[in-house]
């Protein structure tokens, strides 16, 4: 069955996916209180086109992932879409608002969503050039955005912009 993507403003989702990241937030904490949590992805950058769901990246040390792990897998479903290493692991779970829960190991090649977030939120330009993209994909196939989404965020992370955010 073939997937379609559609995008909306992020003022759109912005009062009720603030609530749902802060109700997940808590869950998470609760649950797992040695974790740093993070609200990413493009809900999360005001002036954003979105899909309208709700990313959290949580981040521990590498002694503490397989306990995480163990601890999202009884409160989410593992996104079988999504890669898996030992030291990443997507979740996906329903709310309000569709959530996804990436659990990263900080330091690892992995630990960039909150850092990429950041980025767009400091770099309105880039931002600009993100939501132009996902205007091109706008009703066609998830598959294809997808694709062209990885092959944009890699350019970005390969930037001089993104590379000189870093550093500071």
């Amino acid at each position: 069955m073939v997937e379609y993507v559609y995008f909306a403003p992020e003022i759109t989702f912005r009062e009720k996916a603030g609530e749902v990241y802060a109700k997940h937030r808590k869950l998470i904490l609760e649950q797992l209180p040695q974790t740093e949590i993070h609200y990413i992805g493009s809900t999360a950058v005001r002036g954003s086109l979105t899909k309208g769901d709700v990313d959290l990246q949580v981040r521990v040390d590498q002694q503490d992932f397989p306990e995480a792990k163990k601890g999202l897998q009884g409160m989410y479903d593992v996104n079988e879409g999504s890669y898996q290493t030992s030291f990443f692991c997507g979740f996906e779970g329903e709310d309000e608002l569709p959530v996804g829960v990436q659990l990263t190991v900080m330091g690892s090649e992995a630990d960039h969503f909150w850092k990429t977030t950041r980025f767009f939120q400091a770099h309105p330009s880039y931002n600009e050039a993100y939501n132009q993209l996902k205007k091109q994909f706008d009703g066609k196939e998830m598959e294809h955005y997808r694709n062209a989404k990885a092959e944009f965020l890699t350019d970005i992370l390969a930037s001089e912009a993104y590379q000189n955010y870093l550093k500071k």
